[in-house]
């Protein structure tokens, strides 16, 4: 038994690293769930994925391929981690966004509601990727608190553009 924050439930320690991992979630032996890393609700860790430090992986979330959740990071929700990307420090991807290929989002940044983060793009400091904003290819998203996400009347190129003084 171990209470993930809403009271006792069913878990084990991981084979491979020793963190907590519920019964109703589903890590691959080949996954990696460090001492202090925790794995519940729904969600499943598969193939040589790692989930480290004090890093939480929950709801109906997977993380997949060689992706990495650390830091105090948390991926919940129906939210999708894979290839080789990477969330850390403190931020949050949710919901039923989607972080893949070489990605990373660090800091306190969130990544939320059908947005992808994928290829080379990095988010970072406070910023928000969300509705059904894409952050593609080798671009760097960093801000002090304002967000990527859909506006009625413009497109997601220009909302993004806008917002970091591109064109």
């Amino acid at each position: 038994m171990f209470d993930f924050g809403n009271g006792p439930v069913p878990a084990r320690r991981h084979v491979n690293g020793g963190g907590w991992v519920a019964e109703t979630a589903q890590v691959d032996p080949a996954a990696y769930v460090g001492l202090d890393a925790r794995v519940y609700g729904h969600a499943h860790v598969t193939r040589q994925a790692r989930i480290y430090e004090n890093a939480r992986v929950s709801g109906q979330a997977v993380v997949s391929g060689r992706a990495c959740v650390y830091g105090q990071a948390w991926v919940s929700d129906n939210a999708g981690i894979s290839g080789q990307a990477w969330v850390c420090e403190q931020a949050i991807v949710r919901g039923g966004a989607y972080v893949y290929g070489h990605a990373g989002i660090y800091g306190h940044a969130q990544v939320f509601d059908r947005a992808r983060v994928c290829d080379d793009a990095r988010v970072s400091g406070n910023a928000c990727v969300c509705g059904n904003a894409r952050v593609c290819d080798d671009v760097w998203r960093g801000n002090g608190g304002e967000g990527v996400g859909s506006s009625p009347g413009m497109s997601l190129e220009e909302e993004f553009f806008s917002r970091i003084g591109g064109s």
